[in-house]
């Protein structure tokens, strides 16, 4: 069994829950408050900046010249292409290019963007990838499933967005980094793979909170 099975294999009661959220499934049914979306919006470009970091120290963690170029793909695809998106996207809500750069992050935000980088900088490439992972596999299992609803794909607010995570484009990204996963952890022992899964699961745990976040508009308490 391959590691990224094991993975999905063991932690499908938690993963499934990302699916299932409200804010996803309101989405797909083009039910969601634009309003909730919008602080998604702002808050996922935010989260952007700090993902698209990752990929940049996975090029410097690898060895592997064909691995470096593709992290170097990733990093420039986020940066130069999916950002972009976010802010053509984002000004169909009333969302300014100036409002999405003086974006503070939320609580959730800080802390999943933190808990990621500190994984990748003071671990291994494994490390980093099992941290990165579950955002982009989930995101395309999302925008699949959401897809097969009927008419979700041409909605005019939230149809573009499970387009573009529902795309084979992204979809291969997604498949490019489950496939390293389990290169790295190819005769690994069990307890690196256990630290492995922890993060794994970690992280799947943030994208429950990133949806939770959203769809309450959760900024810090206080304020």
């Amino acid at each position: 069994m391959t590691f990224s099975k094991r993975l999905y294999e063991r932690l499908q009661p938690v993963w499934r829950s990302n699916h299932t959220h409200p804010f996803v499934q309101e989405m797909g049914k083009g039910t969601l408050d634009l309003e909730k979306f919008r602080f998604y919006m702002i808050q996922d470009y935010v989260y952007l900046k700090d993902y698209a970091k990752l990929f940049a120290l996975g090029a410097v963690k690898s060895d592997d010249l064909a691995v470096m170029g593709m992290f170097a793909s990733l990093l420039n695809a986020t940066l130069n292409e999916e950002m972009s998106l976010h802010r053509a996207y984002a000004a169909r809500f009333g969302i300014t290019e100036e409002e999405l750069e003086q974006a503070k992050p939320s609580p959730i935000t800080l802390a999943y963007t933190h808990y990621m980088l500190h994984t990748a900088q003071n671990g291994s490439l494994a490390e980093l990838t099992a941290a990165l992972l579950p955002c982009m596999w989930s995101y395309s299992e999302i925008g699949k499933e959401l897809s097969r609803l009927p008419g979700a794909s041409e909605h005019s607010d939230y149809g573009d967005w499970i387009k573009m995570y529902s795309s084979e484009e992204f979809g291969g990204l997604a498949q490019w980094c489950i496939g390293l996963l389990d290169q790295l952890t190819e005769g690994k022992p069990e307890s690196e793979l256990m630290k492995l899964e922890e993060i794994f699961l970690n992280t799947t745990r943030y994208e429950y909170l990133f949806w939770e976040m959203a769809y309450r508009m959760e900024m810090w308490p206080a304020e």
